[in-house]
Parts: structure tokens; C-alpha cells; sequence
């Protein structure tokens, strides 16, 4: 016992400890990709009346015709197709002849007219019909593609724009919306081949443009990304988004010094946001260059005050993990003036963390419990105050702390390693085995698992000696 006692309190202390002890996020890089970046961008739009103002009048000799009867009918309601659908589709279906189906351009103009009015079973049974008795109608295929893309089918979408570009549509809308749906399905070469296509036919059109560096971004194809941003940049060069997304293809690309520069050169200019002048903050950071990262970080309170305090924490939260304690001070004084509630509670943590380190145990446990009469259900808080008790050996008082975030969810498998710790210190193997276990339901590790199999060794020896 004497030999794998101590083995097992040095996983606890050195290994599983610090996780508890709210240490656990300090691997995470110091700089993040921005919501504005990481996320796609925005399903593209267009004027939904379009289906209906640029497929009326018919191509010669490329689409099918509609007979004399249906044109007559047709002339009569087209107008009130644009200004009282309803009405006009009231007139089409008491005036179509039961006795013929309706020619393909007819139902082409029936598709487009119950499109209009939101009844899409109709629209898509009409574009449908038109297309299969009609292959080679353009504008039908296009029509039910939008159809589809409306309704997020983006597979059926795709087929129909890919029918319609393959018969000759070379409207770039058309080339962006079909990118967009093979995107949407994984297939991202046939995308990227799209996409090109639309920015090809509208160069000065930044959608598309968009869309394709995200595709880049994805596949990581930096070099196509960075001269896609710029020639961006120079379309709308106050977009401080497409300055943040050119300094994260730069980090990408492990050009820190050059993404610097940008953000550099964006601040100095005016156009920086919050999320620009944070990424600065935190390259700054990660230099060691601690005056210039506060600066920064205190400029981007006043816009966006809950993200910049967030940034700052953390900054001191880094600082106190890797032991730069009078750094991590400092950062915390620059925290002045009103906080977030979130803020103020992350603000109790750091100080918690500082005098923790600094093994002020009655200090830290004051923030805690200021923490916890906001905070009652924060779970870190009260792992840490279990840790101040456990180091001035109250253990019945840590054993309590510990409990109570046993009961809360998100911190219930840090819990049942502090427990195990308790009862293992207390030679308790059955119960600690009952919380180890514990743990492993909740996330299995190997290392978890050795240490559980050395507890039940010890158990072993220990009933053996006293049987």
C-alpha cells in the first residue's frame, strides 16, 4: 500500500487538480476566429418577384409556345399575375379547359403564378410537368430550381440549375445559386467550378465573391484566399470584415507578423471594429507585448464592452496559469468601471485563481462566497472553494464544497475527481472506486481508467489484510 498510495495522490494533485481548479481552458489558443468569420456567410437573397418579372414573355424557338386559346386567357389576367394573384389564379382555373392538359408554356405560367401565391405543391407540379414534356426548357428548370432553393431542397435545387446552366443559362445568379447548393451538399469542387463561373459574369458583385473565400477559407487554399480578400478589400475597403478575415488567413497561413500589420494598419485608419481591435489584442498578447495588448483591449470596451472584458479575464486568467502573477494584476486593474454581470462574475474567478496560486486561502474563499451569493449554481466556484478548504485541511467543509458541485451537472465529473481524491486521502477505496466510476460514465480516459484499476488493487490488499 505504501508503494501505490502515493502514485495515486500524485495523479490526483498534479494531474487531475488543476483541471478542477479552473485551469482547464488554457490550452485554447490565445486568438480565436471572430463569430463574423467562422460562421458561413448568409444564404444569398434575391427579390423574391423575380420568378415571376423575368419569365413571362417566351424565347422563340428555344422554349415551347402557348396555343391561341391559352394566349388569349393568358393576356387577360398577366397584369393582375403581378398585383392580385389570387384573383388572377381564381380566373385561370375557371377558364382552363378540363378537356386538354395545358400546353408546357401554359403551365410554366400556372407554376409561376401559384409561386407567387405560396401554394408550392402546385408550382412545383406544374414546373415539374412543363419540364418533363419540355427538356429543354430553360427557364422552367430555373424556376423550379428556385422553387426548391427557397424551400431549402438544396439537392433537387442543384440539379435543376445544373439542367439550366447545361442548356445555356449564363446569368451568374444562376451560377451563384448553383454553387451555393452543391456547397450546401459537400460537393465542394463542383462548387468552387460555380462559384468562379458567377464572379466571372459579375466581377464587381461581392456576394458571390464571398462565398467562393469561404469554399478557400474551408480548404484551407490560402494563397487563392488572400487574393480573393484583397481584391475585396479594394471593392469595399472600409468592410472591416473582410480586414478581419484577411488577417485570420494571414494566422492561418502562420504569417503572425503580417497579420499584425493589417490589424495595425485597419486600427490606425479608423475602420477597426471591436472584433478587429480584440484580434490585435490578443496577437499582442501573444507576443509578450502586455502594454500594447491592454491598450488595445481597453479600446475595444467602449464598443463592445461585454467582449472586451471577456478578453481581458482571459488575457489574466493565461497570465496566472502560466504564473506572470503581477502581469496578471495589472490586466485586472485596467477592469474599471462598470462591468456585465458576466463580467463581474468572471472578475471574482480570476482574483479567486490569483489568490489561489499565491496561497491566500481565507482571501480566496472570500471571493468565492461573493461569487456564490450571485452564482449559487456555479460550479467552478465551488470546486474552488473546496480546494482553499482542502488546503487548510478542513476536509469536512471541502468534502461539502465538493458535493455541491457534484449535484450541478457541469461540473459533476470534476466533482467525482476531487471526491476520489477525499476518500482515496481517507484509505475509503470502495467509495472512491464509486466516484472514479462515476467519472468514467461521464467521460472515459485511459489514465482515468489505470488509476481506477489501482484503486481497486488497494481495495484488494486492504480486504485481504482484514479478512
Amino acid at each position: 500500500m505504501k508503494n501505490n498510495l502515493p502514485g495515486l495522490l500524485v495523479f490526483f494533485f498534479l494531474v487531475i487538480a488543476p483541471a478542477v481548479f479552473g485551469f482547464d481552458d488554457y490550452d485554447r489558443p490565445l486568438f480565436e476566429l471572430s463569430s463574423r468569420v467562422s460562421e458561413n456567410p448568409a444564404q444569398p437573397k434575391f427579390d423574391p418577384k423575380r420568378i415571376i418579372n423575368q419569365s413571362n414573355s417566351f424565347l422563340k424557338e428555344r422554349e415551347p409556345e402557348m396555343t391561341g386559346e391559352e394566349y388569349a386567357l393568358y393576356e387577360k389576367v398577366v397584369t393582375m399575375l403581378m398585383t392580385n394573384v389570387d384573383f388572377a389564379l381564381r380566373m385561370l382555373e375557371a377558364m382552363m379547359s378540363e378537356k386538354e392538359p395545358p400546353s408546357p408554356a401554359f403551365e410554366f405560367i400556372l407554376g409561376n403564378a401559384y409561386y407567387a401565391a405560396n401554394d408550392v405543391p402546385k408550382a412545383e407540379k406544374y414546373y415539374r410537368s412543363a419540364v418533363t414534356r419540355y427538356p429543354n426548357f430553360v427557364r422552367a428548370w430555373n424556376n423550379l430550381g428556385i422553387l426548391y432553393y427557397t424551400n431549402n431542397r438544396f439537392g433537387d435545387a442543384a440539379l435543376c440549375f445544373s439542367k439550366s446552366t447545361g442548356l445555356g443559362d449564363r446569368d451568374p445568379m444562376t451560377f451563384g445559386l448553383l454553387g451555393y447548393c452543391l456547397e450546401k451538399e459537400g460537393d465542394i469542387v463542383a462548387a468552387e467550378m460555380a462559384y468562379l463561373q458567377a464572379v466571372s459574369g459579375d466581377a464587381a458583385n461581392p456576394d458571390w465573391k464571398e462565398r467562393l473565400l469561404h469554399v478557400y477559407v474551408a480548404g484551407k487554399q490560402y494563397g487563392r484566399a488572400e487574393s480573393l480578400v484583397t481584391s475585396l478589400i479594394k471593392i469595399k475597403p472600409n468592410e472591416s470584415n473582410y480586414w478581419l478575415l484577411y488577417a485570420h488567413i494571414l494566422l492561418a497561413d502562420h504569417r503572425k507578423l503580417q497579420a499584425m500589420a493589417v490589424l495595425e494598419i485597419v486600427s490606425s485608419t479608423g475602420v477597426a471594429g471591436a472584433d478587429e481591435l480584440l484580434l490585435l489584442g490578443d496577437l499582442y498578447a501573444a507576443e509578450g507585448l502586455l502594454p500594447e495588448a491592454v491598450a488595445v483591449y481597453e479600446r475595444a470596451l467602449n464598443p463592445a464592452q461585454e467582449r472586451g472584458e471577456q478578453k481581458l479575464l482571459h488575457y489574466a486568467r493565461v497570465l496566472i496559469a502560466t504564473g506572470k502573477l503581477s502581469e496578471a494584476e495589472r490586466v485586472l486593474a485596467a477592469l474599471k468601471g462598470e462591468l456585465t454581470p458576466a463580467g463581474q462574475r468572471a472578475l471574482l474567478h480570476a482574483r479567486a485563481d490569483l489568490l489561489l496560486i499565491r496561497k491566500r486561502w481565507p482571501d480566496a474563499r472570500k471571493e468565492i462566497e461573493t461569487l456564490l451569493k450571485t452564482a449559487p449554481l456555479d460550479g467552478d466556484a465551488w470546486l474552488k472553494l473546496g480546494r482553499a478548504y482542502m488546503e487548510e485541511e478542513d476536509t469536512p467543509r471541502a468534502t461539502c464544497a465538493f458535493e455541491t458541485a457534484y449535484r450541478i451537472p457541469e461540473a459533476t465529473y470534476r466533482a467525482c475527481l476531487e471526491l476520489a481524491n477525499v476518500q482515496l486521502r481517507n484509505r475509503h477505496y470502495a467509495k472512491s472506486i464509486e466516484y472514479l466510476e462515476k467519472a468514467l460514465s461521464i467521460e472515459r480516459t485511459d489514465t482515468v481508467q489505470d488509476y481506477l484499476v489501482r484503486a481497486k488493487t488497494l481495495l484488494g490488499q486492504q480486504d485481504a489484510r482484514s479478512g
